[in-house]
């Protein structure tokens, strides 16, 4: 689900605590029926609570206050059309406002003020007000207790029979941890009837035995449905042996889940008689909507907006449908009967045929499945919802995603890094190279394709991501079978040698080590038997190695100590018994249970239980790489990245809707606006600006010669090209003469930069925005050479500490920061803090479109920032007009 903003104006689709679906939104004028029936409905204890005295009276002139005063702020939540709950914020003065609130009585203990809470501090934020007031009775628990849920930063003063309480409105780690967690729980809960249903009815069902609806029947009876399970059909008693009714409402049992495959122009009516008995999902297999153009389109979302309003949780439009695969529930609601056996690997994809390959591979692999839920057009439901519902789930072990599209791009990095902490997430992204690399004035525009900026987000993340449905169960596979590695060493183990290093090859490209073994080690193998002709790695046991020999072999690589993992390439020689020696591999493997080992058998070997057996070298390299890395992020730190103290972000922010108000070509704002931009977060750009030759001259004086001279015009964004740069200058002769020259090229008097000459470690860092992601920080070996070095990682903001040090050290140019050949280290620490410091501001100032910082001389002495080029724009992409503080706590 989504927040849209209009005018400042708010409407956001939340998860009550129960589950239920409601909506936070903006207070308009026509609710004054409904918020003044509000504080008429609660009891006398809940106005006395509220207004410190038992007066209807006080409450409705309140809220005739409220409705007719512009400065006040105000929420309201609203379900089935019913509003449940208002808050508001008064300001009391340019920073502070002084909030309260009110919850019907029946809706107490749902969430509903701290939601309400949340989105009016996000709301508050955006308009420049960094703290909330609130005078509390002291009796008044239940309103104490939603400011501590909130999280948020607050103290509280005693004053006589009340307390005040104040919070800042920028949220925090608490206030995010605790948003996310009470979002993960109301996601279980209301998906709860999809995932694990009592009751399925489905509606669109020809008698002939022909269409989607159809098959998904057969698909549901063949499958063994634990529940009850009936048709809707206007005119027949019996569909294919399934009771059948005229309508919802004549179904007998309960119907927790309705599967929709009726032509798209009536699945409106479905949806809106399953709200009216209360059925709390449906997947809509049927299609016919956005993917047909805007007549689609508009159906979709009256579609969507109905199973809103009726409190329906909705899979779809356009899907493959929906395969809940636990023992006691064996729901198959798809149009595919190739059921993979039970397990515990948890699946979303928004492609249907991926679904059916996902299936497929999944009963080659005998790879177990707890859940494959169809996407399709995700009017509703999408990978973030069920990330959520899976999180504490403990009969889901891992999760695979197919994704064609994120939607809440920062939602979905927070809830995996989450999820991925937990439990291994797996992802596949389609139409990854969809555009190509976006053309740009600056390099980091340049650089930030959509494939870079996917891989920037799964390797925050900890997503393992995946080349295609294939890699997905394969690697799903190793993770189901196999403990993690320790670190990438590998071990290969073959009676064929090319094998092995065919195999050394593709490891070595999947980021794997193949070492070579000590001495000892090598000693041991070459003992066991004679004639080998490879004991260094890969091993090489020779192609009449007997069984047994082969398997003591394999043991001594387990038993080394010098290898995270082992990869074993048997084949078939027609020298040796294979078939024996098949099983004596298996049986020295179930010595060594703590060591992850994959089997290739080559030659039509036959598999023995209790190997993880790969048809090819290639993916089983791939899988153990992909596995690998995963395990090492698991043993990173992973500390969060420090706020901007709201006051401070405020002001930022302020101060670059300002430069917007200005006449700028093309948003490039001058020399002395990008540094006052870049100083509120601690970042110095090197040299002053100034007009003129004079004042050149004397400005390089000042600052010491040798001096570096550039042209300070915005519009003008490659000045090396044109000779606008100048670097080396000995004395204010030459500065004059190089401000001549520019004047020349210029045909009118130049701004110029004066800056003394750095020395260091050149590297380059920028941010962009990409449409579909949102911010992404660039590092890059820098310099007029950027582009040709194509040596650069990219980040997705907030950007810790730990974040900016991975990245640095991805670099191949590291070795000349950590001091390479007798050279002293550069200041690495500055260097990580600026990266951090680009990640904060690309999050609070979505207004900062481009901004490249090339070159950065790192020395060791810290950081010069040499050349700055910003540009400014009105917000685009997923962080487009939301608040910074909404995107956390609303759906997707």
């Amino acid at each position: 689900m989504t927040v849209t903003l209009v005018n400042t104006a708010v409407r956001a689709d939340v998860l009550l605590a129960d589950g239920a679906v409601a909506v936070i939104r903006s207070l308009a004028p026509d609710d004054a029926a409904a918020l003044h029936a509000l504080h008429e409905g609660v009891s006398d204890e809940a106005i006395r609570l509220r207004f410190f005295a038992p007066s209807r009276d006080a409450a409705h002139r309140y809220v005739d206050k409220v409705l007719g005063d512009q400065s006040t702020l105000a929420l309201v939540a609203q379900e089935r059309g019913r509003v449940l709950g208002v808050a508001t914020a008064e300001p009391m003065d340019t920073s502070t406002c002084e909030i309260a609130f009110l919850v019907a009585d029946d809706a107490r203990g749902r969430g509903v003020g701290t939601l309400l809470v949340e989105h009016l501090a996000a709301l508050a934020l955006e308009r420049g007000y960094t703290q909330f007031e609130a005078d509390v009775l002291l009796e008044n628990h239940a309103m104490l207790e939603v400011f501590a849920n909130a999280g948020f930063q607050a103290s509280r003063t005693p004053d006589g029979s009340t307390v005040i309480v104040a919070l800042t409105t920028g949220a925090s780690d608490n206030s995010r941890a605790l948003a996310d967690a009470r979002e993960f729980a109301a996601e279980a809960r209301s998906l709860a009837p999809m995932l694990r249903p009592r009751g399925v009815a489905v509606v669109g069902v020809r008698t002939d035995g022909t269409g989607i609806g159809a098959a998904v029947l057969g698909s549901i009876r063949s499958g063994g449905f634990a529940g009850e399970l009936a048709v809707v059909h206007p005119r027949a008693s019996h569909v294919h042996g399934v009771d059948a009714f005229p309508s919802l409402k004549d179904v007998p049992g309960p119907v927790d889940v309705v599967i929709v495959c009726v032509p798209a122009e009536h699945v409106l009516e479905v949806i809106e008689q399953a709200a009216q008995i209360d059925v709390r999902a449906a997947v809509v297999v049927s299609s016919g909507f956005t993917e047909l153009g805007p007549e689609g389109a508009s159906i979709q979302r009256k579609v969507a907006q109905a199973a809103r309003d009726g409190g329906i949780r909705l899979v779809g439009p356009n899907c493959l449908g929906l395969l809940a695969n636990s023992p006691d529930v064996r729901l198959n609601a798809t149009f595919s009967d190739n059921v993979p056996p039970s397990g515990g690997l948890a699946v979303a994809t928004q492609s249907g045929g991926v679904g059916i390959v996902l299936s497929d591979l999944a009963r080659e692999l005998d790879l177990g499945v707890h859940t494959l839920v169809s996407l399709g057009n995700k009017a509703d439901v999408s990978s973030n919802d069920l990330l959520a519902a899976w999180y504490d789930d403990p009969t889901v072990t891992a999760a695979a995603l197919y994704l064609e599209s994120f939607g809440n791009a920062a939602k979905f990095a927070r809830f995996a890094r989450r999820f991925a902490e937990r439990k291994p997430l797996l992802a596949a992204l389609g139409g990854r190279s969809a555009g190509g690399a976006r053309a740009g004035a600056s390099h980091t525009a340049a650089a930030a394709t959509p494939a870079i900026g996917v891989d920037a987000l799964f390797a925050q993340a900890g997503v393992i991501g995946c080349d295609d449905a294939e890699d997905l169960a394969r690697t799903a596979l190793l993770l189901a079978e196999q403990p993690r590695p320790q670190g990438r060493r590998i071990a290969i183990l073959s009676n064929a040698g090319g094998m092995g290093v065919l195999a050394a090859d593709a490891a070595g490209e999947a980021g794997l080590e193949v070492p070579e073994f000590s001495a000892g080690v090598q000693a041991q193998l070459a003992a066991l038997v004679r004639g080998t002709t490879g004991t260094s790695n890969p091993v090489d046991a020779g192609a009449g190695v007997p069984p047994e020999e082969f398997a003591a072999m394999l043991e001594v690589l387990f038993a080394s100590g010098e290898a995270d993992a082992v990869l074993v390439l048997p084949v078939a020689t027609g020298v040796t018994d294979a078939v024996a020696s098949m099983d004596a591999i298996a049986e020295a493997r179930a010595r060594y249970p703590d060591i992850p080992a994959v089997v290739v058998p080559l030659g039509g070997l036959p598999t023995p239980a209790g190997l993880t057996a790969y048809r090819t070298t290639a993916s089983a390299v791939r899988a153990l790489g992909r596995v690998a890395r995963y395990a090492e992020w698991l043993r990173i730190d992973h500390v969060s990245a420090d706020p901007t103290p709201v006051t401070e972000l405020v002001a930022h922010r302020q101060a670059v809707r300002g430069l917007l108000e200005e006449d700028l070509g093309g948003g490039w704002v001058t020399p002395p606006q990008a540094a006052a931009v870049l100083q509120g977060y601690g970042i110095e750009p090197l040299g002053v600006t100034v007009q003129g030759a004079d004042a050149a001259a004397q400005a390089a004086q000042e600052q010491g010669f040798p001096v570096a001279l550039k042209l300070a015009d915005p519009e003008v964004v490659h000045k090396t090209d044109r000779g606008l740069v100048r670097v080396g200058l000995r004395d204010q002769a030459e500065v004059r003469a190089a401000v001549s020259d520019f004047e020349a090229e210029l045909g009118r008097a130049p701004s110029v930069l004066v800056q003394p000459m750095a020395t260091g470690v050149e590297i380059a860092l920028g941010l962009v925005r990409d449409p579909a992601l949102g911010p992404l920080v660039m590092v890059a070996a820098g310099g007029i050479a950027t582009d040709i070095w194509d040596d650069r990682a990219f980040l997705v903001p907030p950007v810790s500490r730990t974040d900016a040090a991975r990245a640095v050290r991805t670099l191949r140019i590291w070795p000349l920061l950590e001091g390479y050949r007798g050279s002293a280290p550069a200041d690495v620490d500055s260097l990580e803090s600026m990266i951090a410091a680009l990640g904060r501001l690309a999050v609070d100032i979505p207004e900062v479109a481009e901004l490249d910082l090339n070159p950065v001389m790192v020395s060791p002495s810290g950081c010069a920032v040499v050349d700055v080029k910003l540009r400014v724009d009105r917000p685009v992409g997923p962080d487009a007009g939301a608040p910074r503080q909404l995107r956390p706590v609303v759906r997707s």
